[in-house]
């Protein structure tokens, strides 16, 4: 009897690891978020990233946490956030541009980063390919340097009069130079003469548009940016105030009062990151998932604006809007 109580007392101090394993609860996974925009510009994105997540079944607060970081359209805060990601042991960073990418980059070697809308990742030297990422890195990119020429050609279908486009970029983002040669290299082949302006901050846009005005130009081409992002609505009062028809490098715009947009559908490019978290947290390595470029491309066409401005939208334009706002 003493020998038979011995092994039971022996079994259960055996089995009593085994036990508290099984009742430990499962890590929750953490997700570090770097944003370039304020949380209002970008909430419509970190909706679709999380609704991505919840497709594949992951319930924030539940089985998945995030931590999210907002630049508010400054770069230089990329850097300190990218670090407090890696201080807190995320499990994956998901970086929407190419200065948040970079910034994650230098912080960490090993924890995987997937990037959203980066323009040219071989070109920023995130990746020596795309096929083939290598290292830590992998995920989507923009196509903004590729839209830029037909962003000018249909700008330039809607305001046929046009013979001197404004283009607004801010100095701040790398991607922008790209943006600025190619529209360089198109613009001659539409017979449209370009005015470059830089607004490193909004308290430099309306001198910019002042500089329009004074040089006359005849429309108007923003380029994609966080910081024009977060100002949509300013800006397109700006351009209406001036008279001058605009495009724009993202869809909000013209959601937000701007004339036309043709751009990525930014939306779709952060739903899809979540699928590359889950194939992540599920084994895979950045290193071996190609990089895909957007499947989504939107031309958005706001006819109340137009209106505003006096300016007839030709058929032939109407009829390629993916969406006509009335």
């Amino acid at each position: 009897m003493t020998a038979v109580v011995g092994l039971l007392v022996a079994l259960c101090v055996l089995l009593a690891p085994l036990a508290a394993e099984a009742q430990r609860p499962a890590k929750v996974p953490r997700i570090g978020l770097l944003f370039a925009t304020s949380e209002p510009a970008g909430a419509r994105f970190i909706e679709a990233f999380r609704q991505g997540l919840r497709e594949l079944g992951y319930v924030e607060g539940k089985n998945i946490a995030i931590e999210s970081r907002w630049a508010e359209g400054k770069p230089e805060r990329f850097p300190g956030f990218a670090a407090e990601l890696v201080r807190l042991k995320v499990d994956i960073i998901v970086a929407g541009i190419t200065g948040a990418t970079q910034a994650a980059k230098n912080a960490t070697g090993t924890i995987p980063i997937v990037m959203v809308t980066v323009p040219d990742p071989v070109a920023a030297g995130l990746v020596p390919s795309l096929a083939r990422p290598g290292g830590n890195i992998t995920g989507l990119s923009m196509l903004a340097v590729d839209l830029a020429a037909k962003q000018l050609q249909l700008l330039k279908e809607a305001v046929p009069k046009a013979s001197r486009v404004a283009v607004v970029s801010n100095p701040g983002w790398a991607a922008h130079a790209l943006i600025l040669r190619e529209l360089e290299l198109a613009a001659p082949r539409v017979r449209l003469t370009l005015q470059s302006l830089e607004v490193r901050g909004p308290e430099e846009f309306e001198s910019a548009f002042s500089a329009m005005v004074r040089e006359r130009a005849g429309a108007l081409l923003v380029l994609p940016d966080p910081m024009h992002l977060i100002h949509r609505i300013w800006i397109a009062e700006l351009a209406a105030k001036h008279r001058l028809p605009a495009m724009y490098g993202l869809v909000d715009h013209a959601d937000a009062g701007g004339l036309m947009a043709y751009a990525v559908d930014v939306r779709d490019n952060w739903w899809r990151a979540a699928t590359y978290v889950h194939k992540i947290l599920k084994g895979a390595k950045p290193a071996d998932l190609p990089v895909e470029q957007p499947t989504r491309m939107e031309f958005v066409i706001n006819l109340k604006t137009a209106k505003a401005l006096g300016l007839t939208i030709p058929q032939s334009v109407l009829i390629r809007a993916d969406r006509v706002i009335q």
